[in-house]
């Protein structure tokens, strides 16, 4: 787990992707900490699909310039999968499933 600014708690699984869920409700979501998030990818239906997990939580609140966000990780993993030539992706979470990114 990666520093986040909340207690941890179990997480549910909340796995979709653009594919399953309407993403025309912008709607900001809090996460608490610990929500597992998880999306996938596919270079087209002939291809193999990468599905990503993670969750982000911290044992102690630390400062806002030190502290990872759920947003960062996810923006970290695209530029990632983005340069082995893979589409973005849009991450999910608890509750809902909302998007994350």
């Amino acid at each position: 787990m990666v520093g986040g600014a909340a207690a941890a708690r179990p997480a549910q699984a909340a796995v979709a992707t653009t594919d399953t869920i309407d993403t025309a409700d912008t709607t900001s979501v809090d996460f608490p900490a610990g929500t597992l998030f998880a999306g996938a990818s596919s270079l087209g239906s002939e291809r193999p699909r990468l599905t990503i997990k993670f969750s982000v939580a911290a044992s102690e609140a630390p400062e806002a310039a030190n502290a990872v966000s759920p947003t960062d990780l996810a923006d970290a993993l695209n530029d990632f999968i983005a340069s082995r030539g893979r589409p973005s992706i849009t991450f999910y979470g608890t509750p809902a499933p909302a998007p994350l990114n």
